[in-house]
């Protein structure tokens, strides 16, 4: 059997700002879409089901996939898969900024989803590969914690002025030579692995994917689905136990704890960007440019803590973290109908930013740590797997309550219940 050849680790940061850069062009393609959907819905006549789909279309096939993506990253060769998916990922950003209909943006927004289903898992397990010791992986994760923190805010934001500029099409436009200069860069700057030599556990990664669609799709009220999704899932743990080389394997439940820790502080992280610029334009009567400039200081924040937090050791920085966290969010859910943003805005989103920052990095390393080299991939791909579907599943859940207010509030419960269980973890 053929094993994976040991990446080389590196002395430099440059490789560490490409791959930085490839998982910003995730997070903001994420939500660059939501300001420009009005525009969009008019340009191509959208009806409600075409505009939920251009969303979806891309969350559903992105998280769903997570897990085969990065377990063909270990199998394939993790630079290999990783240019599949950025390749991927331009070439669907072009389609889509240039679709005459609705269909054909669907279409390319799930094959920009395939595409960031393979690259995001491996460009993380590539940061992990490349920086091993624990001080420089610290570091390494908190950039990554800061670059997927402010990607979140600058989609509010840059979605605002494009389409306010040029229209809806330049949010499409704007990501793809930014894919790429990281694809190009990527091949210049990252070494290639052999890969493993071994097949994808076909039936696995099928069940995984179609499983998780079908719940996550279902959650949103069609509840027959869901109960099909549960259905592939339980498939899936049969097959696991019987491959010989199971897509998620045994030896994995080193992680189990953390990846349920990152898919609540998922529930949470979607929450929050999913309720607060509804509540500042719907309550407050921002602005959608408005909206994201607002949220500069708690992406300013987020990128500040994340970077500090890679560089500090000790067992209480997230529990701490976490208490700051849920003290904003309580601080947030008053949600007053004529709140100022010095007032009322200001306070509790710093607090926010500052918790977010720390939660995401203890766990991305939390979820690292015990996993052998060779699972490198799939270890990334449980890690971003578990914040997009527990943010799909919390958000159904959170939108069933009756007020952004009690949204907020349950996020700060999430919160607190993330500290207890990573307390009894630590």
């Amino acid at each position: 059997m053929t094993r994976t050849a040991p990446q080389q680790a590196t002395t430099g940061w440059i490789p560490l700002a490409v791959l930085a850069t490839a998982q910003f062009l995730v997070v903001l393609s994420t939500s660059i879409v939501n300001v420009a959907l009005p525009q969009i819905r008019a340009g191509l006549d959208l009806s409600d089901t075409g505009q939920a789909w251009t969303v979806n279309a891309y969350v559903l096939v992105f998280g769903a996939l997570l897990l085969p993506g990065g377990r063909a990253g270990d199998v394939y060769g993790l630079r290999h898969v990783f240019l599949l998916g950025i390749g991927l990922f331009a070439l669907s950003s072009v389609g889509a900024a240039l679709a005459p209909t609705a269909i054909v943006l669907i279409a390319c927004r799930a094959v920009q989803g395939i595409g960031a289903a393979l690259l995001a898992p491996t460009a993380l397990a590539l940061v992990l590969t490349l920086y091993p010791d624990s001080k420089r992986r610290g570091t390494a994760l908190g950039v990554w914690g800061a670059v997927s923190g402010a990607g979140g805010a600058a989609g509010v934001l840059l979605s605002g002025l494009l389409t306010s500029l040029y229209g809806w099409r330049a949010v499409f436009v704007v990501m793809v030579p930014l894919a790429l200069a990281v694809l190009v860069a990527t091949r210049l700057l990252v070494g290639a692995s052999r890969p493993r030599g071994k097949s994808l556990d076909a039936p696995g990664a099928v069940t995984v994917t179609a499983g998780l669609v079908a719940l996550t799709y279902g959650l949103s009220g069609l509840w027959p689905l869901a109960v099909i999704g549960l259905a592939l899932l339980g498939l899936f743990v049969v097959f696991q136990r019987r491959a010989a080389d199971p897509l998620l394997p045994a030896r994995m439940s080193v992680v189990a704890v953390p990846g349920v820790l990152m898919a609540l502080l998922g529930a949470v992280w979607l929450g929050l960007f999913y309720f607060l610029p509804l509540y500042q334009q719907r309550t407050l009567g921002y602005s959608p440019l408005e909206a994201g400039l607002t949220q500069l200081p708690l992406a300013l924040m987020i990128t500040l803590s994340s970077w500090v937090t890679g560089k500090v050791l000790g067992r209480h920085v997230l529990p701490v973290g976490l208490l700051v966290l849920a003290a904003g969010l309580a601080w947030l859910s008053r949600t007053p109908a004529d709140g100022t943003f010095l007032v009322d805005l200001l306070g509790p989103t710093l607090l926010i930013g500052i918790g977010l920052g720390v939660a995401f990095v203890r766990l991305t390393a939390m979820s690292s740590t015990g996993v052998p080299a060779a699972d490198n991939g799939l270890a990334g791909g449980l890690v971003n797997a578990s914040r997009q579907i527990g943010g799909a599943i919390g958000l159904s859940f959170l939108t069933q309550l009756p007020s952004f207010g009690a949204a907020f509030l349950a996020c700060a419960a999430l919160t607190l219940l993330i500290s207890a269980l990573s307390t009894r973890k630590a």
